[in-house]
């Protein structure tokens, strides 16, 4: 006896239920899908292009958490203080959320590389659509920002520098897409 050529289902299949369309007087079966994305394999012209590439990948992978953080944080703090409070509130708040900050992420971010803070600052700004130093311009003052961009500039950052998802971060955004995806 031969074995059958088809394989039964474990649960019974179910109706499915096709909704209608009238097109010019036709009464059409219509079934709204999922949306499917789909992404172009990478044409890599040498290994360590590569190499570059996978690197990327772990550094957005550990920093991207941090940028998801920080824009959370960002709108806790403009729900909770008010633009009309003072300035001492504001700086007792700032403070306290500064030292909640550094107990839980200082270590990570004091051993974070140059590049990777480089990216750091383009996902916050991706995050929150506004550049790192305005978000300490408009958190701690104008005097902070401007020590943290003299800062910054040492090591080759700008906290001016803006997020293009078109352009220069365009392989950034990839990325992004990938993980949010659940493709790496």
């Amino acid at each position: 006896m031969l074995a059958a050529p088809f394989v039964y289902a474990q649960e019974p299949l179910t109706q499915f239920h096709l909704g209608t369309i009238i097109i010019d007087n036709d009464t059409l079966p219509h079934k709204d899908l999922p949306q499917v994305d789909i992404y172009a394999r990478g044409k890599v012209k040498q290994s360590h292009e590569d190499q570059q590439y996978w690197r990327l990948v772990w550094k957005v992978k550990k920093v991207f958490p941090y940028a998801k953080e920080a824009a959370r944080l960002y709108q806790k703090y403009q729900l909770e203080v008010p633009e009309t409070a003072s300035r001492r509130d504001r700086k007792v708040y700032i403070r306290k959320a500064e030292d909640e900050l550094m107990k839980i992420y200082g270590p990570q971010i004091k051993n974070m590389t140059i590049s990777e803070g480089r990216i750091l600052i383009k996902l916050i700004d991706r995050e929150t659509h506004a550049t790192s130093y305005d978000l300490i311009d408009q958190v701690k003052g104008s005097v902070p920002a401007f020590f943290w961009q003299g800062v910054a500039r040492i090591f080759g950052n700008n906290l001016k520098s803006q997020y293009d998802p078109n352009g220069e971060d365009r392989q950034i955004e990839q990325i992004i897409h990938y993980i949010e995806a659940g493709l790496i």
